[in-house]
């Protein structure tokens, strides 16, 4: 079976460098002198210029269209505008970007310079996600955040002066001192100024942010004590999800809300399983096999490719990423457990016609299960998550994952 779109690319830039690192980031980035900046971007730019040579020794297909591009980090926006333009003039010189591609980058309030977002209008960017978090000041800094609710809205009227109207706001409910009237305050703002795209976050406690670390030890620093509990986070984002489909925002996937036709073309395409390649720190790939070789013993795998998440390693090309293939069963566990984060949700007789039958009837076993507990609806050919679903989808996810009865083959 042929996925829809998978002859054109998304395209995956990451940039790890950021002003301060906020309490509850978990992500590979983090506070590096400026001129990293220029042997990070030759890094990307050798990685793009490589592409096609490296897609070829692994025998997978690599789109020469882009239709999505997303700068994600980190703070792209602190790139200054030469290492934009030379980053845009390489990619198209190894590409053809579609004329109608969404070129997304994500940004700080207040760290967006005017030369910057000079170079990103000429370069064709036309959508901006920016990482709010919280528009109650006090709360954005005691997370780590830079800005204020002044210094936000502002930035919101400098990129549409500069062109760029697509605008997503990133919220998250759980910060530290947050309260439900604070919270109701921020979903409120975010609605009057207009944006038409959305994403709300629970907060995330885990081994991999200095607030997670923090929670996990029951310890006090960071604010860690003034973090609301498991069900104050679930009630607020039950209120933004009626709040914002109140204001013209319907939820269209577990975390992103938007006006119709304004959803995040480039992360569709992770949650529909079509082919994106990353470039740059703790990246990863997904891409399709060009052709069966001799030794894989079924066509239609998958590719998986992580960089590693260490900066210099990165630059100097020290190691190796991580590849491996992903047999069937495995891609069939993936198109439940990312299908399902889309309030559509996922559509049976496709999954039959990609994975057969006996495979497909393994999945609906959990489904039923499922749908017993009232996590999932089961109507027509669609299975979708119940509100109660979204709230405990790592749950429902893990039924999935618990699926596979094949590894995927390191290479």
């Amino acid at each position: 079976m042929t996925i829809p779109g998978s002859d054109q690319l998304g395209l995956y830039i990451s940039i790890p460098f950021c002003r301060s690192k906020c309490t509850y980031c978990n992500f590979a980035s983090g506070v590096f002198p400026a001129h990293e900046h220029v042997h990070y971007v030759q890094r990307l730019i050798d990685e793009i210029h490589g592409a096609r040579q490296w897609s070829d020794n692994l025998s997978v297909d690599l789109p020469s269209c882009i239709d999505t591009i997303y700068l994600g980090g980190g703070t792209p926006s602190l790139l200054g505008p030469d290492l934009i333009e030379r980053l845009f003039s390489a990619l198209r010189g190894e590409f053809t970007v579609s004329p109608n591609a969404e070129i997304t980058v994500e940004c700080a309030p207040g760290q967006l310079s005017d030369a910057t977002l000079a170079a990103l209008a000429d370069v064709g960017v036309n959508r901006v996600s920016l990482g709010v978090q919280s528009f109650i000041d006090r709360e954005a800094h005691q997370s780590g955040r830079l800005h204020t609710r002044s210094v936000i809205l502002e930035d919101l009227l400098r990129l549409h002066r500069a062109g760029i109207k697509s605008l997503n706001i990133d919220l998250i409910a759980g910060l530290a001192g947050q309260t439900f009237a604070s919270w109701r305050e921020s979903i409120s703002v975010l609605i009057e100024t207009g944006v038409p795209h959305a994403s709300v976050y629970m907060l995330e406690v885990d081994e991999e942010s200095r607030l997670g670390r923090e929670l996990l030890a029951d310890g006090a620093r960071y604010h860690a004590r003034l973090v609301p509990t498991d069900d104050a986070i679930a009630q607020m984002y039950e209120y933004a999800v009626e709040a914002l489909r109140a204001a013209g925002l319907p939820q269209y996937e577990i975390s992103n809300f938007s006006r119709p036709g304004q959803e995040s073309r480039h992360n569709l395409r992770y949650w529909q399983r079509r082919p994106y390649l990353g470039i740059g720190l703790d990246s990863s790939s997904m891409l399709r096999e060009a052709t069966r070789t001799s030794n894989r013993s079924q066509p239609g795998h998958v590719l998986r490719f992580t960089t590693t998440d260490h900066l210099r390693n990165y630059i100097e090309g020290r190691q190796s990423p991580e590849t491996a293939w992903l047999s069937p069963e495995r891609q069939h566990e993936e198109a439940w457990f990312l299908g399902l984060r889309l309030n559509q949700g996922v559509r049976v007789s496709a999954l039959r016609r990609e994975f057969g039958n006996q495979m497909v009837a393994r999945a609906i076993e959990v489904v039923e299960r499922l749908v017993a507990r009232e996590l999932v609806t089961y109507e027509g050919d669609a299975v979708c998550l119940t509100p109660q679903g979204r709230l405990l989808s790592n749950d429902v996810f893990q039924d999935f994952l618990d699926l596979c009865v094949a590894e995927p083959a390191a290479l």
